[in-house]
């Protein structure tokens, strides 16, 4: 059976991964009948945020530990995820995108990406196997795919030109729909970019899922 690999950012929006996001994920995988593993890297996280205060705070927290929480355990340094064991791939958003696997939520246009993580996308693209990215985590396109590439983060204008800024095509895009760049097979959908609450993020990653078994099958 074809699997799917998921990259986890950390564990909570602001620091992290968007834990709904990770789950819907999961959830809809599952739901299609696609098999997944979980990674993430073996990193130290950029800042640790109180979630109930938006405070940041005096700590240091692992990457891989973190998201480990949201995977149950059952995940895998990034360093061990090979392109050729699987059909697809899928980033959930969350703050742990432009801070944890890149540095976008601090130099925008000007920004990078981990290594490992630039080098592992950029061979499921090469093997012309799909990637779904939520949220935030299209801001990453541009790093990775052919320059016009078509991508999403719904219709903030300042991320927008951001993104574009960055080699990617920017669409805008209802909280519920996707956009697909045929070609590259790259997906992507706002999420909590525009979502108000966790059905109108379920939608828009419901219908990604979707497509990416499609595309896949």
């Amino acid at each position: 059976m074809k699997q799917v690999a998921i990259i986890f950012s950390g564990c909570g929006v602001f620091d992290g991964a968007e834990i709904h996001e990770s789950v819907l994920t999961m959830l809809h995988l599952e739901q299609k009948g696609i098999q997944y593993r979980c990674f993430a890297p073996n990193i130290e996280q950029h800042h640790v945020i109180n979630h109930l205060t938006g405070e940041e705070q005096a700590e240091t927290r692992n990457v891989l530990t973190e998201a480990a929480r949201i995977a149950r355990g059952d995940i895998q340094d990034l360093e061990q995820l090979n392109a050729d064991d699987f059909a697809a791939l899928v980033i959930p958003g969350g703050f742990g995108v432009a801070k944890n696997l890149s540095d976008f939520a601090f130099k925008g246009p000007e920004s990078q990406v981990l290594d490992v993580l630039k080098n592992i996308c950029q061979q499921f693209n090469k093997q012309q196997k799909p990637i779904t990215y939520l949220c935030i985590a299209p801001a990453l396109i541009g790093h990775i795919h052919q320059p016009g590439t078509k991508a999403t983060i719904g219709n903030d204008a300042d991320t927008a030109a951001a993104v574009t800024a960055l080699g990617a095509e920017h669409v805008e895009c209802a909280v519920t729909d996707i956009i697909v760049d045929e070609q590259q097979k790259v997906i992507s959908t706002p999420a909590y970019m525009l979502a108000g609450n966790i059905s109108e993020a379920s939608a828009g990653i419901e219908k990604a899922i979707k497509r990416l078994a499609q595309l896949i099958d």
